[in-house]
């Protein structure tokens, strides 16, 4: 499991990219400011640090700098800041991606994603998912069953990466909707249904191993069907 450092003083974005990180399989550690960033960085291995620019304490260029006397691990800078100038400054401190708030975190999670394929070496070995010849392959957010590729939406692939990641555990509508849509949604439960058809319809008769519980809401069952 990748192990990336979130760096941030807003508690509510501290939440929400702790959620969808950890949503996504990565352990997070968080810092609320760039003195204990640095502290929790040197005491800990970390695959990539996500690193706001405006914190208390110690900025968010400040870190980097001293990160980058000892260590080329990847760092992602998240900025309210969007001026030519501010940009140039972090890629000068060799900072490897620059991104303006407010951002998409589902492209937040894609870029990440693509960052440490990048630089972890890992390559198209990275982390996947494997049910019944279905693979997922949760870094580059593609699927393929039995060796053809499968064409799923992105919500179609992180509904399914659920299910695959809660084995035996009935998943309700629900929890899908809190896990995946977040505070994006607004709107019927119904509409996880209307996924749910779209991706066994895609999978063909594979797709019956997502079983509905009537009433409650999706399983796939802890054990492989032969």
């Amino acid at each position: 499991m990748y192990k990336i450092l979130v760096v941030e003083d807003d508690p509510a974005i501290q939440a929400l990219l702790y959620d969808f990180l950890e949503e996504a399989s990565y352990g997070v550690v968080l810092a609320g400011d760039g003195m204990e960033a640095l502290a929790k960085y040197e005491t800990q291995e970390f695959d990539l640090v996500l690193l706001d620019v405006m914190l208390p304490k110690l900025d968010g260029f400040g870190v980097c700098r001293a990160i980058r006397r000892t260590s080329k691990v990847p760092v992602m800078m998240l900025t309210a800041l969007d001026g030519e100038e501010s940009q140039i400054r972090g890629l000068d401190l060799e900072a490897d991606d620059y991104i303006t708030k407010p951002f998409s975190m589902p492209v937040l999670i894609r870029k990440i994603a693509a960052l440490l394929r990048r630089t972890s070496g890992k390559g198209e070995t990275g982390r996947r998912l494997s049910y019944c010849g279905l693979h997922l392959d949760l870094d580059g957010y593609k699927a393929d069953l039995d060796g053809s590729r499968v064409d799923l939406t992105p919500r179609e692939f992180e509904i399914l990466r659920e299910l695959l990641l809660h084995k035996g555990r009935i998943l309700t509508r629900q929890n899908l909707l809190q896990s995946l849509w977040k505070y994006d949604f607004f709107g019927e439960e119904r509409i996880v249904d209307t996924h749910i058809k779209n991706l066994r319809k895609k999978l063909g008769s594979a797709g019956n191993f997502i079983e509905t519980i009537r009433g409650v809401g999706y399983r796939i069952d802890r054990e492989v069907k032969k």
